[in-house]
């Protein structure tokens, strides 16, 4: 049983470096990935209270940001063309719904998102680090433990 249960510690271990592995590669196209479902997000954007008009709101009103790389790219929407600017995208807390540009924050959100990313980066990194190395010795532990009981041949009572 220590053995089966080393191994698929093993195994687990074996798929996070592997998923690590492939994150640190294809970093490129998630960003680009991230940008553009942000993009389609935007062009979809409706008041009503879809997912992904939630979390377009909630990303430009934490942030402080508007739009994916300034707030020029609200102008493609049927949303700007109807409405003006979402209420997310307001310098101020109570500006309504408008297309004054002064009103609203400059600064795209895909810029801050991935500054916010690259800045916790480091303890993402530390945490895996840490994950990974309780694994290891839980992986060590239970083959010498099992070597131990192998080695001393213990007889069933």
């Amino acid at each position: 049983m220590l053995k089966l249960y080393a191994m698929f510690l093993t195994l687990i271990f074996l798929v996070e470096l592997v998923a690590a592995i492939v994150g640190f590669v294809f970093r490129h196209e998630i960003k680009d990935s991230f940008k553009n479902n942000y993009e389609k997000a935007l062009k979809q954007y409706n008041a009503t209270g879809d997912y992904r008009s939630n979390a377009v709101d909630k990303i430009q009103s934490t942030l402080h940001c508007c739009g994916a790389t300034d707030f020029r790219d609200w102008k493609d929407t049927n949303y700007y063309i109807e409405k003006g600017f979402p209420k997310s995208c307001c310098k101020v807390e109570d500006c309504s719904p408008q297309r004054d540009a002064d009103k609203v924050n400059n600064e795209g959100c895909f810029i801050k998102v991935m500054t916010i990313i690259e800045s916790e980066m480091g303890v993402v990194a530390g945490i895996s680090f840490g994950v990974a190395c309780f694994q290891l010795i839980g992986i060590f532990l239970a083959y010498c433990l099992s070597r131990a009981i192998t080695n001393n041949q213990y007889e069933i009572v």
